[in-house]
């Protein structure tokens, strides 16, 4: 749609390997050291992503897997915690988080795109907080890594 907002796009690059990195997002057990605080992942397309977030705000997020490649992309559906839950967890389709790996010169460039931002206030002002949190995240899960290879 035209009046779509842009997606949320954030890079980071880690030097380590793509099967390590990957798995930071596909193990039910790593999500839940950085991402989530509880995560159930059945990992084929149309198997479930839910995470449960116990931090502020407390949320849990409902999604299905939308797309998969390993060691090259995993894509998954999205529910925002309560104050855009009736923005979010009702739009159909679904906003969708997308997360590619590709090789660089520094190591590996991982990049999350989540996309499908309606327009207008309601939607910008959750765009924004989705923007934040995602940059937190994506420290975290870098972080995680780095202490994961290295110690």
């Amino acid at each position: 749609m035209a009046d779509e907002l842009d997606p949320i796009l954030i890079q980071v690059t880690v030097p380590l390997p793509i099967p390590m990195i990957y798995a930071a997002w596909a193990d039910p057990l790593q999500l839940a050291q950085w991402l989530a605080t509880a995560a159930r992942v059945e990992l084929r397309v149309g198997g479930r992503f839910e995470l449960d977030f116990g931090d502020e705000p407390k949320f849990s997020s409902r999604g299905h897997v939308t797309r998969l490649t390993p060691d090259v992309d995993l894509g998954f559906s999205w529910q925002g915690p309560a104050e855009f839950a009736e923005l979010l967890n009702t739009a159909e389709p679904p906003t969708e988080v997308y997360v590619r790996l590709q090789e660089s010169p520094e190591g590996i460039d991982v990049t999350l795109e989540h996309l499908g931002w309606r327009s207008g206030d309601a939607w910008e002002e959750a765009r924004s907080w989705h923007f934040h949190f995602w940059d937190e995240r994506l420290r975290r899960f870098k972080d995680h890594l780095i202490r994961a290879a290295y110690g």
